[in-house]
């Protein structure tokens, strides 16, 4: 696999600092004698009620808890105790939680970053080695309270949906095929509004085990403005694009202020719910929420979510992976407008490997937005981009796209390494593209972000060094 280690900057001319933080020099003696003196209490100080707990609470109860979609509970010691060997080895191969990104290179702060600090491994490491112990059972802290798994997770930040959409039901037989069901439902909407956040869910627990993802298409009459905005052979952005993805993973997408889509009268979700057997019969459908600008309230920027392809030709989406191989693949797209990307959610199956995304300037420089490097089909995980650090690139930036996938008895998840394989809906087909949100922002915009950018760097250079 080609190596990916470049390192970049996030707007033209823009200099971001970089700081590392060196551990001055310890003799040897010294730091030998001090290990032996702490090393032992500090062992003996990790424990499940002060140390672990919390770190549970923030980055694993969400679904390792009793009625969500883990396998297990980790908020008892009594439910985690019998887990702590496979906790440490799946944190400290970072498999667990699902945060796929090479921490090395391109942006790394993210609104939803699900990711475990050095320090928190640590901790959960030395807890399982010191033999798990309990701890002060005063110690723990209060259980976190969560919303009922029934309802929107965008109520506690909106209120409830303005609109719920639900596609038409469809049973999956216990054994058989691969299902793709496309429903079409009418939007209920008299005149145009704005949306400012989408969540898809099935609707069922029982429909989470046979739903692969959803795509909800908005269809609408309206001038395709997206062609002057870019150049790309997107087979997949028909008309004014995709309301939102669901996988594993991804649950909503809440856009920036000022930001949304633009429902018009009319207009109707074409679904696509990708369906696969699993020893049971089930039936279930998918729903959509949908969170509205208030009644006269336009935002300025529109967005639109893209799918870049890392395998697209004139003719479509191609791929080639021969068996017993890695393979690579890349795909191009010029942005015709300044853009702001929101966020990366690279998409491939059981053979996928590594995605990354990769921005060509008009003066030739690149910058390496992000990297996932140990991409995994059980989790689309979609790493959104933090407010100060969402790229904005300007009109000409060319979006490089690179897929690898891994057709070798090296991959866990290869059905077959003996099979060739190619670009296909099914599982054991293939496909190499990155969900992404974009912001088209007009020349005056990025121009005034640009002269932003230039007087902050300029305001952190005169701030004197600390003594």
């Amino acid at each position: 696999m080609k190596a990916v280690r470049r390192s970049g900057y996030f707007g033209p001319n823009a200099v971001i600092p970089v700081v590392f933080v060196v551990m001055g020099a310890v003799g040897m003696n010294s730091m030998h004698a001090q290990v032996q003196t702490n090393g032992a209490a500090k062992q003996e100080q990790v424990t499940f009620t002060k140390d672990v707990a919390p770190i549970l609470q923030q980055k694993c109860q969400e679904c390792h808890r009793a009625g969500s979609m883990a396998p297990m509970s980790l908020v008892t010691y009594e439910e985690t105790r019998p887990w702590a060997r496979a906790m440490k080895q799946r944190v400290e191969t970072r498999v667990m939680p699902p945060w796929h990104l090479d921490k090395t290179v391109g942006i790394q702060h993210f609104k939803n970053d699900l990711s475990l600090s050095d320090e928190q491994i640590d901790t959960i490491v030395r807890w399982v080695d010191a033999g798990a112990p309990l701890g002060n059972p005063k110690d723990m802290p209060p259980p976190k309270v969560w919303s009922n798994s029934d309802g929107w997770q965008l109520a506690k930040q909106f209120g409830e949906p303005d609109l719920v959409i639900s596609s038409d039901p469809y049973t999956m037989p216990a054994h058989g095929q691969d299902v793709w069901w496309k429903p079409y439902t009418a939007v209920p909407v008299t005149e145009p509004r704005w949306v400012r956040a989408v969540e898809i869910r099935p609707a069922t627990s029982a429909g989470r085990r046979i739903m692969h993802h959803v795509l909800a298409r908005l269809q609408q009459d309206e001038p395709d403005q997206r062609s002057s905005l870019f150049v790309g052979t997107d087979t997949q952005n028909d008309g004014p694009g995709l309301l939102m993805e669901w996988a594993i993973g991804k649950k909503y997408d809440i856009y920036r202020p000022n930001t949304g889509k633009l429902l018009l009268p009319g207009s109707h979700i074409w679904w696509e719910l990708h369906l696969h057997a699993v020893g049971q019969e089930i039936t279930d459908h998918a729903e959509l929420a949908i969170y509205l600008y208030p009644k006269g309230q336009e935002p300025k920027y529109r967005t639109y979510l893209m799918a870049y392809g890392a395998n697209q030709v004139d003719d479509g989406p191609l791929l080639d992976i021969p068996p017993n191989s890695i393979a690579e693949t890349e795909g191009y797209h010029v942005l015709r407008q300044p853009a702001r990307l929101e966020n990366f959610q690279p998409h491939m199956h059981l053979r996928g490997k590594a995605m990354s995304m990769e921005a060509i300037l008009p003066d030739g420089s690149t910058q390496m937005l992000s990297y996932v490097d140990h991409f995994n089909f059980n989790w689309m995980t979609n790493y959104i981009y933090a407010d100060d650090a969402a790229p904005v690139l300007p009109a000409g930036t060319v979006l490089h796209i690179t897929a690898w996938h891994d057709n070798t008895v090296n991959n866990p998840n290869n059905p077959d390494p003996n099979q060739w394989v190619g670009w296909g809906d099914r599982t054991v087909d293939e496909m190499a593209h990155a969900w992404v949100n974009v912001t088209f922002i007009t020349d005056d915009d990025y121009q005034s972000w640009l002269t932003e950018q230039k007087s902050k760097q300029i305001a952190s250079a005169a701030v004197p060094a600390p003594k």
